[in-house]
């Protein structure tokens, strides 16, 4: 049995400490959070402190208590989303029951993240926000190439991906085509989304790295995916 009287139980001033720092933690992430909607929607040049502090109905003094400015913003930003594009990298790792899958179950993913996504990210994030842009290099070219890495030796093992291809010049050239469609010179004269074209680069990217048994794999894969959302759409 506890005694409320030992430690800090029974320590009012102790309590008041420890529910101001999760009101304060609390504040933090809902700012951070609040940052991430905005800037992805509108980029990151186009808002400000002052945008952000009006979307939470605080002041932006009080924004400023927890990140000192925009650039701090920033960082905690896209640390946020790098620790959330490696939760759910690792999550479809244990997930995929082999290497087509494996990508197959990354579009959910690519798709999570570019359906509100504004071109405009990582033009704003690469000039103005050079340290947050250096970060987000580091996860690119880390991270995210041995992930690709890593599917592409499997799928080899596996007999799904053929045997000659170049993993290390095909996982980079994986990584850097992710982020081909936030050109803008990319859309000039075809009317597509950016979604859209991510789909279309992931999926023909898959089918060129397959064996005829990895196509057939993929193909089944691929249709499996269209029937689960056509089934989610028809029920909203």
């Amino acid at each position: 049995m506890v005694n409320t009287c030992d430690g800090n139980f029974g320590n009012d001033k102790s309590f008041r400490s420890f529910v101001r720092n999760m009101t304060d933690i609390d504040n933090k992430e809902r700012i951070r959070l609040a940052a991430h909607d905005l800037m992805m929607k509108y980029g990151i040049r186009s808002i400000s402190m002052d945008d952000i502090a009006t979307n939470l109905g605080m002041s932006k003094k009080t924004i400023y208590q927890f990140y000192t400015d925009k650039d701090a913003l920033v960082e905690a930003v896209v640390d946020g989303e790098i620790n959330r594009t490696r939760g759910i990298c690792e999550n479809d790792k244990q997930l995929a029951e082999n290497a087509v899958h494996e990508i197959v179950l990354a579009i959910d993913m690519v798709k999570e993240i570019f359906k509100t996504i504004n071109p405009s990210l990582l033009f704003d994030l690469h000039k103005y926000h050079p340290a947050a842009f250096l970060k987000f290099n580091q996860h690119k070219n880390t991270f995210l190439y041995k992930i690709m890495y890593d599917n592409i030796q499997w799928g080899k093992k596996q007999k799904l991906y053929r045997p000659e291809i170049n993993t290390e010049i095909l996982a980079r050239f994986r990584v850097e085509s992710m982020f081909i469609p936030m050109n803008q010179d990319f859309h000039a004269g075809i009317n597509s989304t950016l979604l859209e074209a991510e789909e279309q680069i992931i999926t023909h990217f898959l089918y060129g790295l397959t064996t005829p048994g990895g196509y057939e794999m993929a193909l089944k894969y691929l249709n499996e995916r269209k029937k689960t959302t056509d089934k989610k759409l028809s029920k909203q």
